[in-house]
């Protein structure tokens, strides 16, 4: 879809949901220089990189927009980064989605925003070659039917007109527009609460170290204090309640870990280079230190709670939604059965679980898994293991264990595999044998 189609279905109206940067400063004045009236929509995600988001609102307008607002959205940000942590659910070398369940937390957000003031069509300024323009479009397809999505990046005239970054600095510098981004930037950067991504510009040439990237959640490992430090986390029915003894709530839960994290360098810096959704790669340096230390302790919880059949499923759908966030599809049927299938395991998420932290890395510290000793109730880890004479297996009883399991071991060995035998040499099998 392009502006003129817009035009031909007598639109006059558009909503957008924008972040403050250059990308939505040069498309809030070029669409309201095409004659639209342009709604501006920000949504509180607890930004680390914005200190004052009224500042945006007011940038949006003195970029031509006709309102411009700042709608609540960190408690369902808290929501959705909670699945994400009970999930487990990241994405290839150790990115937790936290752009991508922010996508469609902002969009649904905005969306009621655009039915309340009857705007019948969402704009929004991610590329087309990036993953942000399915989640976006994913997000308001399903929420929304009714409602047009307009990517600018996705048209003609607006692509010819800015091909690059540089363009869009020159048009904005030219209108005199406040922009924040200056041509020194080496990188830009998506934030919320949950964690940072940083990549485009200097970050595309591989063969640069990513060092030069400033955090903004929390220190480079090396610069971390050479001290450890002891974080203990509470967890009841797969939600944070208590961090080293104090009462948090969803949100607070995430902040308070990110602190706590961030200054000992914990997930600060990964480095992926991913698939995107469209098929291309790209490189991402990702910032999530709440997210590693909730979910790490989350881990350590299900290690004493699932059994082996359990933790397999797990696994299966953990894989899962961690794709299907990342390609858009957090709405949908498969994501929601699954979320929905992980529920009685979520309940059983109780416990308390004690780590230390020190530059970049978390070292599990202590825990009292033991069921009847309340700290995680539902624990099956008893002295049934034990080395010394505990519990109630007796070593005796796996003899008859192996002689079950060894039938099949061995009609293996001297049927598939007969080079491992003492007749056979290996990479040779022998004949079969003959029936009398």
């Amino acid at each position: 879809m392009n502006w003129r189609e817009l035009k031909k279905k007598n639109v006059k109206l558009v909503g957008g949901a924008v972040s403050g940067g250059l990308d939505s400063c040069t498309v809030t004045h070029w669409l309201s220089q095409k004659g639209f009236e342009v709604h501006c929509f920000t949504v509180d995600l607890g930004q680390p990189d914005e200190e004052n988001l009224e500042a945006v609102a007011d940038r949006m307008k003195r970029c031509g927009a006709a309102d411009a607002q700042v709608l609540p959205g960190q408690e369902a940000l808290a929501d959705g980064g909670l699945r994400v942590v009970q999930a487990l659910a990241g994405y290839e070398g150790g990115y937790w989605n936290t752009t991508g369940i922010a996508r469609p937390i902002t969009t649904k957000v905005v969306l009621d925003a655009l039915r309340q003031r009857d705007i019948r069509v969402l704009f929004h300024g991610a590329t087309g070659r990036g993953n942000d323009q399915v989640r976006f479009q994913l997000a308001a397809n399903m929420l929304a039917p009714e409602v047009d999505v307009y990517a600018p990046w996705r048209d003609p005239e607006y692509i010819e007109q800015f091909p690059g970054r540089e363009q869009m600095l020159d048009y904005c510098e030219a209108n005199k527009l406040p922009i924040r981004a200056r041509r020194a930037a080496r990188y830009s950067t998506d934030a919320n609460f949950l964690g940072l991504t940083h990549e485009a510009g200097d970050l595309e040439d591989l063969t640069i170290p990513p060092f030069f990237v400033e955090p903004g959640m929390g220190v480079w490992a090396w610069d971390a204090p050479d001290k450890p430090e002891s974080v203990t986390v509470r967890w009841q029915e797969g939600v944070p309640v208590e961090i080293n003894g104090k009462q948090v709530d969803k949100v607070s839960a995430f902040k308070v870990a990110n602190r706590l994290a961030g200054r000992h360098g914990i997930g600060i810096g990964t480095h992926v280079v991913e698939n995107r959704f469209v098929g291309v790669k790209s490189r991402g340096i990702y910032e999530a230190p709440g997210m590693e230390l909730l979910t790490r302790t989350y881990e350590f919880l299900l290690q004493f709670v699932l059994d082996r059949r359990a933790r397999e499923f797990f696994n299966q759908i953990s894989a899962r939604i961690g794709v299907q966030i990342y390609q858009g599809y957090w709405l949908d049927l498969a994501t929601t059965s699954a979320l929905a299938a992980l529920a009685p395991i979520t309940r059983l998420m109780t416990g308390t679980v004690s780590v230390r932290l020190y530059r970049g890395a978390i070292y599990f510290e202590s825990a009292n898994p033991i069921a009847r000793e309340g700290s995680i109730p539902h624990s099956l880890f008893t002295d049934d293991a034990s080395m010394e004479s505990l519990g109630s297996y007796g070593h005796e009883d796996a003899e008859g264990f192996l002689k079950v399991l060894g039938v099949s071991a061995k009609n293996v060995g001297r049927i598939q595999f007969p080079q491992y035998g003492r007749a056979g040499e290996p990479g040779r099998s022998r004949p079969p044998r003959k029936r009398k």
